[in-house]
């Protein structure tokens, strides 16, 4: 563990990005594709009806994965705080509550899916036209449920040493997995939505096997022990309200993606179809940005533990610089061919001529999305949960329904595809004073 703890301590910005953003990148990459995968499949069959119930279906995925993050991201800065103090005796505690969190959480999951799917497709948004496929996709990854929280906890957990290209390889096999299979069960065999969540569940369940096999060779200080398996409050509270905030963000982007669902559904499936490959594309480069912050998530949370913030602020400038480039590239590219990203997931005109438009609507807060980002993980990795809270609920909640619904009113589905971007107005500017504010506090108690 010191060679990549000494990483976090003094190592350049280049050996950070190499170490920590690249392969936090990459693990953002396969989840981009894993979302991707069964869209882009369904989408070769021509029917907007079974992209509209992928699409319908995907909260139910997003929220399993937020889930996930609540006990990985917060497991992984707990650990990176500690290791900053110095404290290794927390480790094995906070692993093992993690895995109990997530296990328990997962078959809980997985029954209320399986058991209510009807109703819960019928709450997504699904009508007469969609309500069959909906359901059969819900079902059947249902049962991915427990893997996908394992693997998203322990594969962000990975990374709190510094080690990043860890948590790679089983997310990686999983994902390859998952397009194989979503090759043979859809284009060959035929089995349209049910072999898309059928290949889902499978390329969950390797990853888990693969991830298990790699902690108990390589990272052992990860290995679950039911002999420090603790409720105390100094290892409980610490994983649970670091995680917090990127689980909300989640979780409401979840719930806000299932109302702007229904919004668009409401005037027809092709519509939402169109908006489901816009939305992959402007998720390209948020997620994208995203990886290379919350790579850089553990030295930010290291250096604070040791109250080292010449370093820490040195790693946050260094960081913000370099996703404002980012995103400002990833959205020219995706405007130049936009045609080509909505034609290849469905050659059907109706919906390449209003994805043309969503998908402009999609990458406009491409630019400034590494401020809004950087801002929020800066709170979220120096702890101030209650900081990184209010920008999570503003942009995916209080602020973004009010606004989704006021343009739908005014302006129809263009409305509903600009919402996002009108809202990154407003949230951006609040997430930077909270985060400039909080800065002050720390120099000043410094």
């Amino acid at each position: 563990m010191r060679k990549s703890e000494d990483i976090l301590k003094s190592g350049s910005f280049f050996k950070l990005v190499l170490n920590l953003s690249l392969p936090a990148v990459i693990l953002i990459l396969i989840m981009i594709i894993y979302n991707v995968a069964d869209t882009f499949f369904i989408g070769q069959t021509g029917d907007p009806d079974k992209i509209s119930a992928i699409s319908l279906s995907m909260p139910v995925f997003t929220i399993l994965s937020g889930i996930g993050t609540l006990f990985g991201n917060g497991g992984s800065t707990a650990i990176s705080i500690a290791l900053g103090e110095g404290n290794r005796d927390k480790i094995k505690k906070i692993t093992t509550f993690c895995f109990a969190g997530t296990l328990c959480i997962g078959l809980l999951y997985l029954s209320g899916v399986f058991f209510f799917t009807v109703p819960l497709a019928r709450l997504l948004g699904a009508d007469e036209s969609t309500l069959a496929l909906t359901v059969t996709y819900l079902k059947t990854f249902s049962f991915a449920s427990p893997f996908v929280l394992i693997t998203s906890a322990f594969g962000g957990m990975l990374r709190a040493d510094g080690d990043g290209a860890s948590a790679m390889l089983p997310s990686l096999v999983g994902t390859i997995s998952n397009i194989v299979f979503d090759a043979v069960f859809i284009l060959v065999l035929g089995l349209d939505v049910f072999g898309a969540a059928f290949a889902t569940v499978l390329g969950n369940v390797l990853s888990t096997l693969l991830l298990g096999i790699f902690i108990i060779k390589r990272k052992t200080y990860l290995l679950p022990d039911i002999s420090s398996f603790t409720l105390e409050r100094n290892i409980v509270i610490p994983v649970l309200t670091l995680g917090l905030p990127m689980m909300i963000s989640t979780v409401l982007g979840s719930v806000a993606n299932t109302i702007q669902n229904r919004l668009m559904i409401s005037y027809s499936s092709t519509a939402l179809a169109a908006q489901s490959v816009a939305g992959k594309a402007g998720m390209m480069i948020t997620m994208l940005i995203l990886g290379f912050c919350m790579g850089m998530q553990p030295a930010i949370s290291y250096n604070f533990g040791a109250k080292n913030y010449k370093r820490m602020y040195k790693v946050i400038r260094e960081t913000g610089i370099f996703t404002i480039l980012l995103g400002i590239v990833l959205t020219v590219i995706t405007f130049i061919f936009r045609d080509s990203i909505v034609a290849a997931f469905i050659d059907h005109e109706e919906v390449i001529a209003l994805g043309r438009i969503f998908i402009f609507a999609a990458v406009l807060v491409g630019p400034v999305y590494g401020i809004y980002q950087m801002s929020q993980t800066f709170l979220q990795a120096t702890g101030k949960v209650t900081f990184a809270i209010a920008a999570s609920t503003l942009d995916k909640f209080l602020v973004y329904l009010p606004v989704l619904y006021i343009m739908n009113k005014c302006f129809g589905i263009y409305g509903i595809a600009f919402a996002h971007a009108v809202t990154m107005v407003f949230t951006l500017g609040i997430t930077l004073v909270l985060a400039l504010r909080w800065s002050r506090e720390i120099k000043r108690n410094s």
